[in-house]
């Protein structure tokens, strides 16, 4: 099987159930941001660093894989719809409990603070960026098209479990961030208010 098919030179894309859409739909930007983001953090993968950042990610890039294919893949279209993964209550019960273990082992915060300090920090603030981004691509897909596990479950009417573990997943990154320059011995890059001279 040849990797090019010529099936998107008409600015067309297929989502998993058969549908055609536009390249730029909002479904597209969502799941490509996410696929965007899943990259970066496999960069951030690459810079090394303390365990208790490389394990999760490595679960954290799984993740993401499925809620790509998720996104792609309309909850009523196509006969693969049901055998899809998708995220579900204990994969955000998991990120909060790194959150929590991360968060946990830095000292609190005392001001607001700038990316920046090491090297796999900066990566991990960029990283957040992201990922908050693939969540404002997620609520507005959910404004047009229903967003896969916001009906039909016991939780119907509520945020969908998408958007819940991606905006969980900022937060582990922001913790990430902080842990990383904590473990590395260098400070975070506090913010300054502006002085009254200017």
């Amino acid at each position: 099987m040849k990797l090019y098919t010529r099936r998107g030179d008409t600015g067309l894309t297929d989502l998993y159930g058969g549908r055609r859409v536009s390249k730029d739909s909002l479904r597209v930007e969502a799941y490509g941001t996410v696929d965007e983001l899943n990259s970066l953090i496999g960069l951030v993968r690459s810079t090394g660093g303390p365990g208790s950042v490389q394990g999760p990610l490595e679960s954290i890039q799984s993740r993401l894989f499925e809620i790509g294919a998720d996104l792609a893949t309309p909850k009523r279209e196509g006969r693969g719809s049901r055998m899809v993964p998708r995220i579900g209550p204990q994969h955000i019960a998991e990120i909060e409990g790194w959150i929590d273990a991360v968060d946990g082992a830095v000292p609190a915060m005392t001001s607001f603070i700038l990316p920046g300090g090491t090297e796999l920090s900066a990566r991990l603030h960029l990283a957040r960026t992201i990922c908050r981004r693939a969540e404002r691509c997620c609520v507005s897909l959910g404004r047009v098209e229903e967003v896969e596990g916001s009906a039909d479950d016991e939780h119907a009417g509520d945020e969908p479990p998408t958007g819940v573990y991606l905006n969980r997943l900022s937060d582990l990154l922001f913790a990430m961030s902080r842990y990383a320059n904590f473990a590395a011995g260098v400070e975070d890059v506090p913010w300054h208010a502006p002085t009254a001279e200017g």
